[in-house]
């Protein structure tokens, strides 16, 4: 089994940054592609961003790109995803995922485990 715990989260207002991290536990291994998901209230959960198992391929949702930035560190087993010139449609809670594959993937079926998310507050 595989633990993700995301944190970073809080209430910010429209321009600020945050950093989201999501640390990875228990049968960890670096051999596969994680990803970043979101769940704004009353709407399906979404693709946001997601990054090779090398970290050489990144893809972004359209509504971040060129805002949010994802990244990894194995020998941490930690993934991030850092969001700059946030929107109040930003808002929204935040799920880190790990996929079944070595390729960075947008679909969220590719996706085996799930952490349990950290709420994101854009105040406008």
């Amino acid at each position: 089994q595989v633990q993700l715990v995301e944190s970073g989260g809080g209430l910010v207002q429209a321009g600020d940054s945050l950093r989201l991290s999501c640390a990875a536990s228990g049968r960890t291994d670096s051999n596969y592609a994680m990803g970043w998901f979101r769940q704004a209230p009353g709407k399906e959960r979404e693709f946001v961003a997601t990054v090779s198992w090398r970290g050489g391929n990144t893809y972004y949702a359209d509504s971040v790109k060129g805002r949010f930035t994802i990244s990894r560190d194995n020998a941490k087993n930690t993934v991030y995803l850092q969001m700059n010139s946030l929107k109040s449609e930003d808002t929204a809670v935040y799920y880190c995922a790990r996929s079944r594959l070595r390729v960075a993937t947008r679909g969220a079926d590719e996706y085996d485990y799930w952490g349990q998310g950290t709420q994101v507050t854009v105040s406008s």
